[in-house]
């Protein structure tokens, strides 16, 4: 996998911003955490339905989407935990918030 590539300054801009609103304790929490869950493993932890982009602020599916984007461009199977160790504690920081059982 091309450093540079997971270096990108936007997507990590982006990871960011979801990961901390998904932290918090706003309505558009859980949408924020299903997300970045579906994407770790959304056989395990849940799938994202595509109708919670209507229970988001623009800025948040704008970051979602800069994801998706980033996803789709570059081939293979990319986790967040590419994107460096803390993203993978991170998840399990969400995974333990949000799916306790």
């Amino acid at each position: 996998m091309n450093v540079e590539i997971l270096a990108h300054p936007k997507v990590k801009a982006a990871l960011n911003r979801l990961f901390d609103l998904a932290r918090s304790d706003t309505g558009q929490s859980a949408r924020a955490a299903n997300f970045l869950l579906a994407w770790w493993d959304g056989g395990e932890w849940g799938h994202f339905a595509i109708t919670d982009l209507f229970g988001v602020d623009r800025d948040v599916a704008a970051d979602m989407a800069v994801i998706f984007e980033f996803l789709g461009q570059h081939g293979g199977a990319i986790y967040v935990n590419a994107f460096g160790d803390q993203y993978r504690d991170q998840m399990a920081d969400l995974v333990a918030r949000w799916r306790p059982e």
